[in-house]
């Protein structure tokens, strides 16, 4: 459910950028020839022509919709141009997508806090850039405002105002006495000239004074997009991410759409409730069927008390701060994508379907949704998911022995996050620049075998640093002096030095770099997570394993004369 967040001390400035059919835009730099004609975008199954994932505005015009397959929209435009897109290894290979989509990050990301939603839309949080552009050149001064920053859509500003002599702009009312005020009116202009001026009011708030330099700052990103991908976007600016994300939308393509302070209200009133982010699924049906909420307008009858009382105080206030367009929400700094995913569909004839069964399927029931986390490695994935299979076959048989089918099949990793700042491979704890003993060179077989210890490694780890031996170590192996130890002792310490006392490893990793050795099962590695594995790390890993060997019948902490021969005795 979702949560309020605290709203932020002073105005931000934030915007949503959204590419236009970007998967087409893409297709079409890689096939200029595609250029302004009727073009979709197809799925890599081909059952009846491949399901539309992108549609450009020339096939839009037609009437095609990406709900349709491809079959359907050649019938509503023979002239439409399908692109599959890419195949690897029998799915889709969503790269080059992901790849044009990162051109475009590193350009907006030069201008404030970036977060990247998704492959195709980005969050900014312009609110230094705003401040800085407001404190150096604020658009009241500027002789010349960034042309594209004019062809701007301010919600609430008339489509027709007029200009006082001293720059005041004054909007006209239906009840406005329009020939009392002809002797106050210059001209009459154009939408462009109007946007100019509520861009340059010199007695408007702090609040809008931003708002219109975060509009210059997305016009200008923009059109360097533009000229550097010939990509083309769309723009929302905003106070808060919602809103942004509501009317970035709003004048497709290659536009941008602006949200005063002042025009929060109106643009709510009559939204649909399914519109608003976190609303289109259960909540939202509950606000429709238990309140008779259909658009955001309806929601202000509530107040927060009674919204509290039905979702919870956490969600209902959340409810009651976005039906006044309040969000606390902020910009995460992630240029990263937070997930990957991908499934593979078996529409119609192609369903996984139990042949066997001779029952008639109800049509109602449908097969449920099964998640769990996945282990890593190919092997445990295909386990976990059989699982996951069999639980929810399970859950939908029941008692009856009812037909089934499988039409989609998922698999998605969560919860990524950039590598924090001073994290260090773990490859540099085996293998530094300083070292002489790596796990890839090491000669396993050298080292002394001991029943005891099983079927595990010791690892010596290589630091920049110099590990000193502790005290106990340096009583049980020898305190020798250089000057004292011979070649043969200075072996046998090197061999001792590989292990250490399980107690002694810190498997938190916060005082590894004061430990000695580190241990791992061999048994506990996923020969197919190994195979997984860019071909340097295999080989360094294969350095590190030895078949085990059989036990020796030698009890430890025997006396020397038991590794020797006994004498013979002569005749």
């Amino acid at each position: 459910m979702p949560v309020a967040r605290p709203e932020p001390q002073e105005p931000r400035v934030i915007a949503h950028v959204d590419m236009d059919c970007f998967y087409v835009q893409v297709e079409q730099r890689r096939n200029p020839e595609l250029r302004g004609q009727p073009t979709a975008v197809v799925q890599y199954n081909d059952w009846k022509g491949g399901g539309l994932i992108a549609v450009s505005y020339e096939a839009r015009k037609f009437g095609v919709k990406r709900s349709m397959r491809g079959d359907e929209a050649k019938m509503v435009c023979p002239s439409i141009n399908l692109v599959q897109v890419p195949v690897a290894r029998d799915k889709a290979d969503l790269n080059v997508y992901r790849s044009a989509g990162s051109e475009v990050v590193a350009i907006l990301s030069t201008k404030g806090k970036c977060e990247r939603a998704s492959i195709d839309e980005v969050y900014l949080d312009l609110t230094d850039a705003a401040k800085e552009m407001l404190l150096e050149s604020p658009p009241e001064l500027l002789e010349l405002i960034f042309e594209e920053a004019t062809k701007s859509n301010i919600l609430g500003l008339p489509s027709v105002i007029f200009v006082l002599h001293d720059l005041i702009v004054v909007s006209l009312q239906f009840d406005m006495n329009v020939t009392n005020r002809a002797s106050y009116v210059q001209d009459v202009i154009n939408r462009e000239d109007s946007v100019r001026a509520w861009l340059c009011r010199a007695d408007a708030d702090y609040q809008d004074k931003l708002l219109s330099c975060g509009a210059i700052i997305v016009a200008q990103l923009r059109v360097k997009v533009l000229e550097e991908t010939q990509f083309t976007c769309s723009a929302g600016i905003a106070h808060n991410k919602m809103l942004a994300k509501l009317v970035s939308g709003m004048h497709k393509p290659a536009q941008q759409t602006v949200v005063p302070s002042s025009a929060v209200q109106d643009f709510l009133v009559s939204l649909p409730i399914k519109k608003m982010k976190q609303l289109g699924g259960k909540l939202g049906s509950s606000l429709q069927d238990d309140l008779g909420v259909n658009t955001v307008g309806d929601l202000l009858s509530f107040t927060e008390d009674k919204l509290q009382e039905y979702y919870g105080v956490n969600t209902g206030t959340w409810l009651w701060k976005i039906a006044r367009g309040i969000s606390g929400e902020e910009v995460e700094d992630r240029l990263l994508p937070k997930s990957h995913g991908c499934g593979k569909t078996f529409p119609g004839p192609k369903a996984l379907k139990n042949n066997a069964s001779k029952n008639k399927s109800d049509s109602i029931k449908k097969f449920p949704s099964k998640s769990c986390p996945l282990r890593y490695g190919t092997v445990k994935i295909q386990e976990d998911a059989m699982k996951l299979f069999e639980s929810g076959l399970h859950d939908f048989l029941g008692s009856q022995n009812t037909k089934w089918s499988i039409t989609s099949l998922s698999v998605s990793a969560s919860k990524i996050f950039d590598i924090p700042i001073g994290t260090s491979s773990i490859l540099r704890y085996i293998k530094g620049p300083n070292s002489t003993v790596s796990p890839a060179n090491l000669d396993c077989s050298s080292l002394p075998e001991d029943p005891s210890l099983g079927n595990k490694l010791y690892i010596a780890p290589n630091h920049e640093e110099h590990c000193e031996p502790s005290l106990s170590e340096k009583e049980d192996y020898g305190n020798n002096s250089p000057e004292s130890s011979s070649e043969p002792n200075k072996a046998e310490e090197h061999k001792a030095a590989q292990y250490v006392d399980r107690k002694k490893f810190n498997t938190a990793g916060s005082n590894s770099a004061s430990s000695s050795t580190w241990m791992f099962n061999v048994e506990d590695i996923d020969p197919a997570v190994v195979e997984e594995l860019p071909p340097e790390i295999q080989r360094e890993i294969h350095g590190w394993i030895r078949p085990p060997k059989q036990s020796s019948s030698k009890t430890r902490g025997s006396t020397i004369s038991s590794y020797f021969q006994p004498a013979k005795r002569s005749g």
